[in-house]
């Protein structure tokens, strides 16, 4: 149902198996405003059994799956490229607050910034409903709902510097590139810098070298992929570009704590207990 779409909207309590399922949502990043609703994530004791609003942003080839049954709100899904004709600089913030290197946000929204949020929603639902949208209007629509997104961050995370620009492109490059290219000297090559440059800029912007940035990546798929597909430890290993499944599991328990199998018991049995796949790393 997601093929040739950029964009999808839609009431949570009427959000059909059909979009869980489409192997094209993982392209698409996600807002899911929980209305009036608990926190799916852990949260400080004191506050774990209030209900609130609270928006969660969910990243491209995300980890985690959201149990949306019985939930009260509304989801907005869209691909990156309804964002490409805006500044990088706006792009930037929109992969911070969508946390894009790793697993998802999370905003609680008090009763002042829910009617502003929901305001400009009902004009994108609207106009998304009719019979010819105006892609548009549609577009300017998400990015006014995405810029107050960034400013409930409290803080924008980056100077207006030239460096920005060079984030953005290493941040498209990774993507493309993360299952082969492995090295800072790849990345700082096509960006015209060198190496010892690019990491002193991602230090700067995001407290992370080039090559941790690839390896964060690399786990993130590695996640994706135990969770969400029927593939052998082994066939992950392969499509992440590691001819040595021992060497991809070694891998895995360096950065994160657990083997794959480890990992994969540890995702079951929190499904099982909590109906999601919202756990700590």
């Amino acid at each position: 149902m997601l093929k040739d779409k950029v964009l999808y909207i839609r009431d949570l309590a009427d959000c059909p198996p059909s979009y869980l399922d489409d192997p094209g949502r993982r392209e698409f990043f996600e807002i899911v405003w929980l209305k009036n609703e608990e926190a799916l994530h852990t949260i400080r004791h004191d506050f774990q059994t209030l209900k609130g609003d609270w928006i969660y942003l969910i990243p491209p080839y995300r980890v985690h799956q959201l149990n949306k049954a019985g939930k009260n709100g509304v989801l907005v899904s869209f691909k990156q490229e309804m964002l490409e004709d805006d500044l990088k600089e706006f792009l930037l913030d929109v992969f911070r607050i969508f946390n894009i290197q790793g697993e998802f946000s999370c905003l609680q929204v008090n009763e002042e910034n829910a009617k502003s949020l929901n305001a400009v929603y009902k004009l994108m639902e609207e106009e998304y409903n009719q019979s010819s949208m105006n892609l548009i209007m549609l577009k300017a629509l998400l990015k006014v709902l995405l810029l107050k997104l960034i400013q409930l961050k409290e803080h924008h995370f980056t100077l207006q510097d030239i460096h920005e620009k060079r984030i953005y492109e290493f941040m498209m490059l990774l993507e493309l590139n993360y299952h082969e290219e492995r090295t800072a000297d790849f990345y700082a090559g096509k960006l015209g810098i060198s190496a010892k440059r690019l990491n002193q800029i991602l230090k700067e912007k995001l407290n992370k070298t080039g090559v941790q940035l690839v390896h964060d990546r690399l786990i993130l798929e590695a996640k994706r992929q135990i969770i969400h597909s029927e593939n052998t430890m082994k066939e992950i290993a392969f499509n992440l570009g590691f001819q040595d499944r021992s060497y991809f599991s070694r891998f895995f328990k360096l950065h994160t704590g657990n083997t794959p199998q480890e990992f994969q018991t540890k995702v079951k049995n929190h499904v099982l207990q909590h109906e999601n796949t919202l756990i700590a790393n």
